[in-house]
């Protein structure tokens, strides 16, 4: 049998797993990725890529390319409801979204899960120290002195792999949490779906009945745009009580739901793929089992209404990522993993809430206790959601609090209030730069970032090892008029990020002789007093 060491062991090789591969590989761990499927997925499964997620993208190098295979933004700026696409009850609303658009370098964007995983494979197999397996599964696993051995078998036979950590992004069903024994909590199973996607011209429908997503009523199901020129999909569902299977979807039975969402009889329709699936809502008690992670769907499932799963766990991966690798380095003391619970299992839990608040409209419209002009006003304003995506803050022993309040706006989910109180997101802030505007956003990478507008910050910044400093100040590389204000720091003060965006320390004093307090919040925050 093969043997095989390295720092990381990442199961599974979807969106998740492959972004902690590529967020691992810019911190210089060694990785090792098994995914027991040959290739990337077929099917289109999500296609909404949060804001923040886009700002992850931005900073990978692949917002670009990702761009490029996706949807034109303005398409997904509406969402209609209906008895069916052609019926005279059909209303359409264009998404309040474009309000949201200044918090960000970047936006919302639509690209189906089978193109991006395309985009996110590669990226993962061009970083520095990653191994990237497909068709390759993990057959067992057990916890050593020091770390933990695995057996996977793929193309090439068994291979024993020793590593430090394993993270888990096999998916709701694929075994790892079961494994260790980590329970779920949550509703029971919400529907039975089927997943129906198909190629079929439908360019004879007017602007005014074109969106990215229908939720239509005659039969009950959702009609979404997969690239919006000929490839569709229909959600549809079955009920295992009354004696209903996948089964029961032959190509005529798949024919005739297309048809009707469409409403056209006799519509050229091919169906490309059927795939069932279960719509559920809920969140592993545990993300962590010693030395292995939970992260994505393993983690928690979320409703699709909102899609917010694959986002939710693409941002697990990058908040577990920087910490792995300090502690791999000796930089970060082991309690630093504690937080990932900490901090992500509150984010999973409001996520998954709120893609079942998301649910429960879609249902109540599609049982007619909705009107059409009540549905879409109410799908259409949960469309914008920067709120939750991007208003999230994490507390925990790996943030150091700074005494100030959170913001509290009116509607949480849908207002986005931009603060650089310790937990939360670094805000956008254009700044000017040599080469023309720059995002405070753009000036984060793999290590610490100290943003300072004084002088004697970033000097005192200077002498500690391993820290990016950004000095925005008349005299400094970078200019802003509103940045000391808008980040809360003034002109004496500065913020230290984290490397995953998200604010860990902030001060408005100076750096005193020699800069004691910088080098003790990063001493708490990595876990090392």
């Amino acid at each position: 049998m093969n043997q095989l060491e390295v720092d990381v062991l990442v199961i599974g090789g979807g969106p998740v797993g492959l972004s902690a591969a590529i967020e691992l590989s810019r911190h210089g761990v060694e990785t090792l990725l098994v995914e027991k499927h040959t290739g990337t997925s077929i099917f289109p499964k999500a296609r909404l890529i949060t804001t923040r997620t886009m700002e992850i993208f931005r900073s990978w190098d692949i917002q670009d390319e990702v761009e490029s295979v996706g949807m034109p933004r303005e398409e997904f700026l509406a969402v209609g409801v209906g008895s069916s696409l052609t019926a005279d009850d059909f209303v359409r609303s264009a998404a309040a979204l474009r309000r949201d658009a200044p918090h960000s370098p970047t936006y919302t964007f639509l690209c189906s899960q089978d193109l991006l995983e395309v985009i996110l494979r590669r990226g993962a197999e061009s970083g520095p120290g990653a191994d990237v397996r497909f068709g390759t599964a993990m057959t067992s696993m057990r916890e050593v002195p020091g770390g933990v051995e695995a057996v996977v078998s793929g193309p090439a036979g068994e291979t024993r792999v020793r590593c430090r950590y394993v993270v888990a992004a096999d998916g709701s069903r694929g075994g790892v949490r079961h494994s260790l024994g980590i329970k779920t909590e949550g509703p029971p199973v919400l529907g039975h779906m089927i997943s129906i996607m198909f190629e079929a011209d439908l360019g004879f429908l007017p602007r005014e009945r074109r969106a990215a997503l229908s939720f239509l009523r005659d039969p009950p199901c959702a009609l979404e745009a997969v690239d919006h020129e000929r490839r569709w999909m229909v959600q549809t569902g079955y009920e295992p009580e009354e004696g209903g299977s996948p089964a029961d979807f032959t190509e005529d039975v798949c024919l005739a739901a297309v048809r009707a969402a469409v409403g056209v009889p006799g519509l050229p329709v091919t169906i490309l793929g059927v795939m069932p699936w279960l719509q559920q809502a809920r969140v592993a008690d545990a993300f962590r089992s010693s030395r292995v992670f939970l992260a994505g769907d393993a983690a928690h499932v979320a409703t699709p209404q909102g899609g917010f799963g694959m986002n939710c766990g693409i941002q697990d991966a990058h908040n577990l990522a920087w910490k792995l690798a300090a502690v791999l380095r000796g930089v970060a003391g082991p309690a630093l993993l504690d937080t990932y619970t900490t901090e992500r299992r509150p984010v999973a839990v409001r996520t998954v809430d709120e893609s079942l608040t998301n649910a429960l409209i879609t249902f109540r419209m599609m049982e007619g206790r909705l009107s059409m002009e009540e549905a879409v006003d109410q799908q259409a304003g949960r469309r914008s959601c920067e709120g939750l995506v991007l208003g999230l803050a994490y507390e925990s022993a790996a943030v150091v609090p700074d005494g100030t309040a959170a913001p509290q706006p009116d509607d949480p989910y849908r207002t986005y209030v931009p603060t650089a109180r310790p937990g939360h997101r670094a805000p956008h802030v254009w700044l000017t730069g040599d080469g023309g505007p720059v995002s405070t956003l753009d000036l984060l990478g793999p290590r610490f970032t100290l943003m300072t507008a004084s002088r004697a910050w970033a000097r005192a910044a200077c002498r500690v090892a391993d820290l990016a400093v950004a000095e925005i100040s008349p005299t400094g590389p970078y200019g802003s008029a509103t940045w000391a204000a808008e980040y809360g720091v003034g002109e004496a003060g500065a913020v230290l990020i984290r490397p995953d965006g998200h604010v860990g320390w902030r001060t408005t004093g100076g750096p005193g002789a020699r800069g004691e307090s910088l080098t003790r919040a990063l001493a708490d925050i990595l876990a090392l007093g």
